[in-house]
């Protein structure tokens, strides 16, 4: 791995110098988890499932952290049980209070909505099961049952550390607030209301860049987000776990080691930013999708919503190529992102003696719409203009056009043009500017 995603890993490690921090871990006594909190590090013994450090530094940085490690020595569905039943239980309040924040009042004046809602999930958790049961020794739906068990194993922690009632939540509620990425689209999709959204019609709150220095000494991904102050609560996650790619396999996952921006309750980043032991990072920015005869495409069989689909590719792949293989499988049409698959293991810097080295492969992109994705590896172009700009807007000029993006021209104008809207101007004028990252934050 190069020594800027060497450096990025380090970061998140370095942050909790100098904080108070809560640490935990999980034995397995007999069929049942164990957990113990401590104080101090050094209490945690060499034998557990998993092991965590968790510091709340929202009041004084915007941030909570979290490390997580799970051990090779234990089964993999031990150590995602465990996982989620650490996480759940040491970031209980904060779960809590995200749950307040973001979905608590979701159903009000719309329990018609919800009721499909939920009866979609019941019909997707149903096919999910069917297929990992028919499918035990395949990797990809092995991966999909260890995502779902760590999604449990949260929800029982979280509630083994809520002493009121009224603050308990199911298993299904904590699926419910993994999935809020894909959950409007999907209400629109079940529904099909006489006019679109707002929100659908502009879903721009991230953007994100691929720089690649003109003498190839460096290459640079970012992603940024914004989002209203309900979503405020805030957590930079590191998963380290040694998860099996299949049963019976003696090989770990590529991606055992994740470091991702993400919130209180998820097991995932969401934004989307991922820093991956495999030497990829993947992130998005979100094209939406503004044709509503799309969306007769989303079903709950033959379909896994797009968060689980995303950690499934983050664990498994190699490559970017492979990365976008595994993503566009079972695509729902929900959450409809750009993402952008950078291979670090594809780039050598230059240096005093060599020249840098950029390989094919190294940047691969991939667009979702209901029913359709697009994927293409950008090397070439990036290798050519040395940069590569996110900013809720499909690139390919075929998602462009299914997602309604020359009706959002004709009707609001240059603003929702690829090669005109605002950001990709600056992004234009500004990455020539990029020398290094310090300059990256004030450009």
């Amino acid at each position: 791995m190069r020594s800027s995603m060497k450096y990025i890993f380090l970061c998140l490690f370095c942050l909790f110098i100098g904080t108070e921090s809560k640490y935990g871990y999980v034995t397995w006594v007999g069929n049942k988890a164990e957990i113990t909190v401590s104080d101090y590090y050094a209490d945690i013994p060499d034998v557990h499932v998993a092991k965590a450090t968790f510091s709340n530094e929202v009041n004084n940085t915007g941030w909570a952290f979290l490390e997580l490690h799970t051990s090779g020595d234990s089964s993999d569905e031990q150590q995602a049980y465990a996982a989620g039943y650490l996480e759940g239980f040491l970031t209980r309040d904060l779960i809590w209070m995200h749950w307040q924040n973001v979905l608590k009042g979701y159903c009000y004046n719309k329990t018609d909505v919800c009721g499909l809602i939920e009866e979609f999930v019941d019909k997707n958790e149903a096919y999910i099961a069917s297929m990992v049961a028919q499918h035990p020794h395949d990797a990809y739906w092995y991966q999909m049952k260890l995502y779902y068990i760590q999604l449990e194993g949260l929800a029982i922690g979280y509630n083994e550390a809520t002493s009121d009632p009224y603050q308990l939540l199911t298993i299904r509620d904590i699926i419910w607030i993994n999935m809020l990425g894909d959950l409007d689209e999907l209400a629109f999709a079940l529904t099909m209301p006489p006019e679109t959204p707002e929100g659908m019609l502009f879903p721009e709150h991230c953007s994100g860049l691929v720089k690649l220095l003109p003498d190839l000494s460096d290459l640079y991904v970012s992603q940024v987000t914004w989002n209203s102050y309900q979503s405020m609560l805030r957590f930079q996650k590191m998963y380290v776990l040694k998860y099996r790619t299949a049963p019976g396999s003696g090989e770990f996952i590529p991606g055992y080691k994740m470091s991702m921006s993400s919130y209180p309750a998820f097991v995932q980043s969401t934004d989307d930013f991922y820093v991956i032991s495999s030497g990829l990072v993947a992130a998005e920015t979100t094209i939406g999708n503004s044709n509503r005869s799309l969306f007769r495409h989303v079903h709950p069989v033959g379909q896994v919503l797009e968060y689980a689909r995303a950690m499934v590719a983050n664990r498994l792949a190699k490559s970017g190529a492979e990365w976008v293989r595994l993503f566009r499988k079972h695509n729902s049409g929900t959450y409809n992102n750009q993402w952008y698959i950078v291979d670090y293991k594809k780039f050598k810097p230059r240096s005093a003696k060599e020249p840098g080295v950029v390989k094919p492969g190294l940047l691969w992109l991939i667009e979702q719409l209901p029913g359709y994705t697009e994927a293409a590896d950008l090397t070439s172009e990036l290798r050519r203009t040395t940069y590569f700009p996110s900013y809720n807007i499909a690139y390919f000029p075929r998602v462009f056009n299914l997602s309604g993006g020359p009706v959002r021209v004709a009707t609001f104008g240059d603003w929702f043009g690829y090669a005109t809207n605002p950001r990709a101007r600056i992004f234009k004028e500004k990455q020539v500017q990029l020398r290094d990252t310090q300059p990256a934050s004030a450009t």
